[in-house]
C-alpha cells in the first residue's frame, strides 16, 4: 500500500521523454558548476560521497523540479500527472504533491530539539519567527543550532519536512547566502529588499551547488589550501616568553610597553601589536593560498599580542618573521627587565595533534571525572574569554559586544556557533558535548535571543 508521501508514480512518470530532456536541464543546473570544478560527472559525485549523498541530492534536484512549468506551454509536472494519473494516488499522496508543487527551499537554523517528534526551524533568508516541525528520523541526529537546507511544507494542521534536506557547515552557509543575494538582487534596485518566494524558489540550485563545494572537496581528498597572514608569510603559531629579571616590577613594565610606538594597551596586562599606518605592498599570494588576518574594529591590522601574567612577558605571532621582529622590539624596549627569550613554535597541524592528544588522556578517566574536569576547564576559559578580543565579534570582547544593539546579535551568533560545535561530537556522553553554556547567555544578558 502507498504511503501519504510516495512519490514512485511521479518520478516514473517524469521519466516519460517528454519530461526527461526538462529534469535533465534542471540536474545540470544543480551538478554542473560542482562537476565542472572537480571534474566529475553525476556518476563520480556519487561515488566521491555516497550512495546515501547521491539519492538525497537527486532528490533536491526533483524537488526543485516539481515547482517548475516547462516547455513552450509552460506546463508542470505534478500538474499534468494529476490530471491523468491522480485517481491512482491517495488523498494524502495528492496533498502532499501539490505541497511540493508551490515548495521553497530555504536555509533554517534548527533549535528545541523533541527527539523523536518535532523541532524549530528558524528561516535564515526570508526572517520571520521560528516555525515547529514535526519530524521523527532526522530530529534523532540533529543538534541545537545546526543549519540545514530544507523544504518545509504543510501537511494537514502540521508542518513536515520534504525528501530533500542538506547539512549546511558555517562555510557553506556563508556561501550559500552570498550566492544568493547576488542571484536574486533585482535590477537597478538599490540596498537590500524582501525577498519573495518566486525568486528564492528560482535560486533552487545554489543549495546544491554550496552544499558540494563544501562537501567535495574533503570528499576526493582535495589539498587543503596553504594559509597565510596578511604579509604573505606561512602560518606558524610563535609564543615568545620574556621571563622578568629580579626586582622588576609590572609597573616597569607597562611603562616601557606603553612608550613603543604599535603597541596599543587593552587593559593592564594585555597589548596589542598593531600594523603602522604605511603599509607595503602586499607580497604575492601563493596559489590556494587562503588569508588568516586579524584586524581591529577601525581596520588595523593586529601583528601580535603581548601579555604579562605571573612574571613572564609572552609574545604571540603567526609566523616566523613576526616573531624575530617582535622579539627584537620588546628587547630593545625593555633592555635588562627582561631575561633572554624561549621561543615555542607550533604549526596548524601539531595544534591539531596535541590536542587530539589531551582530549585522549582525559578520556581514559571515569567519564564522571572527565566530564568534571573538562567542565571546569570549559568554564574557567570561557569566563577569561568574556572579557578577550574576539575574531567573530570584530576583535571586541564579548561583554563590550554586548552592550549594543548590533553587537548582541553577533554575540548570540557566535554563542551558537560555540554551542553547535560543542554538541556535535559523535557520543552525546562525552564531556565536550554535554557541556551546557546557559550561564554564559545569562552572564551577558541576552537569553532573549536564545532560540
Amino acid at each position: 500500500m502507498k504511503t501519504g508521501h510516495d512519490l514512485m508514480g511521479l518520478i516514473k512518470f517524469a521519466g516519460r521523454e517528454e519530461w526527461r530532456p526538462h529534469f535533465e536541464e534542471v540536474l545540470g543546473e544543480h551538478f554542473g558548476p560542482a562537476g565542472e570544478e572537480f571534474e566529475l560527472d553525476f556518476e563520480g559525485i556519487g561515488q566521491a560521497l555516497d550512495d546515501q549523498w547521491a539519492m538525497i541530492l537527486w532528490g533536491c534536484a526533483f524537488e526543485d523540479f516539481l515547482t517548475r512549468s516547462v516547455g513552450s506551454d509552460k506546463t508542470n509536472l505534478v500538474d499534468v500527472y494529476l490530471k491523468r494519473r491522480g485517481w491512482r494516488e491517495t488523498a494524502p499522496a495528492k496533498a502532499y504533491m501539490k505541497a511540493l508543487r508551490t515548495s521553497v527551499m530555504s536555509l533554517y537554523e534548527v533549535s528545541e530539539i523533541a527527539a523523536g517528534e518535532s523541532f524549530l526551524a528558524r528561516d535564515l533568508i526570508r526572517g520571520g519567527d521560528p516555525i515547529r516541525v514535526s519530524e521523527r528520523t532526522a530530529t534523532k541526529t540533529l543538534k541545537p543550532w545546526d543549519r540545514i537546507a530544507a523544504r518545509i511544507v504543510p501537511v494537514g494542521d502540521s508542518r513536515i519536512l520534504a525528501g530533500g534536506l542538506l547539512p549546511f557547515s558555517s562555510g557553506a552557509s556563508s556561501m550559500l547566502l552570498k550566492g544568493i543575494a547576488k542571484a536574486t538582487k533585482k535590477k537597478g534596485a538599490r540596498g537590500s529588499q524582501p525577498l519573495d518566494d518566486e525568486r528564492l524558489r528560482r535560486a533552487a540550485p545554489l543549495f546544491t551547488i554550496a552544499w558540494l563545494f563544501d562537501a567535495l572537496p574533503r570528499a576526493v581528498g582535495a589539498v587543503q589550501p596553504a594559509l597565510q597572514n596578511s604579509d604573505g608569510e606561512e602560518v606558524v603559531f610563535h609564543e615568545v616568553r620574556f621571563p622578568l629579571t629580579a626586582g622588576a616590577t609590572p609597573g616597569d613594565i607597562v611603562a616601557r610597553l606603553d612608550a613603543v610606538s604599535g603597541l596599543q594597551r587593552e587593559n593592564d596586562s594585555f597589548w596589542n601589536w598593531l600594523r603602522g599606518s604605511v603599509q607595503k605592498r602586499p607580497p604575492a599570494k601563493a596559489s590556494k593560498a587562503v588569508s588568516w588576518n586579524v584586524t581591529m574594529e577601525n581596520g588595523a591590522t593586529v601583528l601580535g599580542n603581548v601579555e604579562l601574567k605571573g612574571g613572564v612577558l609572552t609574545l604571540s605571532v603567526n609566523s616566523a618573521n613576526r616573531a624575530r621582529r617582535g622579539k627584537a622590539m620588546l628587547s630593545d624596549a625593555l633592555g635588562k627587565l627582561v631575561r633572554s627569550p624561549l621561543t615555542e613554535i607550533q604549526t596548524i597541524e601539531q595544534m591539531r595533534r596535541s590536542s587530539k592528544r589531551a582530549v585522549g588522556t582525559v578520556s581514559e578517566l571515569p567519564v564522571e571525572d572527565a566530564t568534571a574536569v573538562v567542565h571546569a576547564v570549559l568554564e574557567k576559559h570561557y569566563r577569561n574569554t568574556l572579557d578577550e578580543p574576539v575574531g567573530m565579534l570584530g576583535d571586541k570582547s564579548p561583554r563590550a559586544a554586548s552592550a549594543s544593539k548590533g553587537g548582541r546579535i553577533k554575540v548570540a551568533a557566535w554563542l551558537k556557533y560555540l554551542e553547535n560545535n560543542s554538541a556535535a561530537h559523535v557520543d552525546p556522553k562525552d564531556p565536550m558535548a554535554t557541556y551546557d553554556f546557559a550561564w554564559i547567555w545569562r552572564e551577558l544578558g541576552i537569553e532573549d535571543l536564545r532560540r
